[in-house]
């Protein structure tokens, strides 16, 4: 079985900043790529930033600049630290982690519950 559990949520005045974090467990062999995603109300899912194990990133063009993530691979962890964040930010964020297991020929993606950011104006 593997977890994967965010926190950090909350609300925020726009302008502020929030810290997420996101740990995976259980027994698997390896984390490919971590990543977060927002969904909006009404709206689809879609891409934050990405982190590969190696350390290469992909952020969404919205957030370029005021976003950053990074991971802990000894922990199993990845954060996004969230600068000037603006009332278009308000969200579920969402952890991903690809996941390597010894029972499988490809690699699966585990998703967390999702953590509310809300940003007040």
């Amino acid at each position: 079985q593997v977890q994967v559990v965010e926190s950090g949520g909350g609300l925020v005045q726009a302008g502020g900043s929030l810290r997420l974090s996101c740990a995976a467990s259980g027994s698997f062999i390896s984390i490919n790529t971590m990543g977060w995603y927002l969904q909006a109300p009404g709206k689809q899912r879609e891409l934050v930033a990405t982190v590969t194990s190696g350390g290469s990133t992909i952020y969404a063009d919205s957030v370029k600049g005021r976003f950053t993530i990074s991971r802990d691979n000894a922990k199993n962890t990845v954060y996004l630290q969230m600068n000037n964040l603006k009332p278009e930010d308000t969200a579920v964020y969402y952890c991903n982690a690809n996941i390597k297991h010894i029972w499988s020929k490809n690699a699966m993606d585990y998703w967390g519950k999702g953590t509310l950011v809300t940003v007040s104006s």
